[in-house]
């Protein structure tokens, strides 16, 4: 038996020799299974993606079944038919490494994987009413940061006391 087949027989069953390969394609695989579950979210058919991301249908099945490892361009190009963060992508892909989580809530908004574009607008919209409703006079810019303050912190202790 050649070594090519070889090696073709382990990668079928997942059980490849070297373990640094093995993490490669276990990785390649989840951002695949990734990408269909943002798919099936999305209620979108594969070809119906594939033509929105503009990449051939084969190769959009490749990747969701973690054979082929898409480029930076084709994962922004699946990124923006999907309506999600192209940073999402890459960092599943590994080409960034995961950042902290963000401080700003419209950023975590956006980020946020699990949402489609719909849910991410209709609640930035909830909030800025709110924002709105309590200060009825203040001017409030849509697109300034929205600071995220964390639990028990300086704003949840003055509303506690103010009561």
């Amino acid at each position: 038996m050649t070594a090519d087949r070889r090696s073709s027989r382990h990668r079928r069953r997942g059980q490849y020799p070297d373990p640094v390969m093995a993490e490669h394609l276990d990785s390649v695989r989840e951002l695949g299974e990734f990408i269909r579950e943002q798919r099936f979210g999305a209620r979108l058919s594969l070809r119906r993606l594939s033509d929105m991301a503009g990449i051939s249908n084969p190769y959009l099945s490749q990747i969701e079944r973690g054979l082929r490892r898409p480029s930076a361009e084709i994962l922004q190009q699946i990124a923006k038919a999907l309506r999600i963060s192209a940073e999402s992508l890459y960092v599943r892909a590994g080409i960034l490494d995961e950042r902290a989580p963000a401080r700003d809530l419209r950023d975590a908004i956006l980020a946020d994987t699990t949402l489609n574009e719909e849910h991410r607008q209709a609640l930035l919209a909830i909030y800025l009413s709110f924002r709105r409703g309590c200060d009825p006079d203040a001017h409030i810019d849509p697109d300034a940061p929205i600071e995220v303050e964390p639990a028990g912190g300086a704003a949840s202790t003055a509303a506690r006391t103010s009561r």
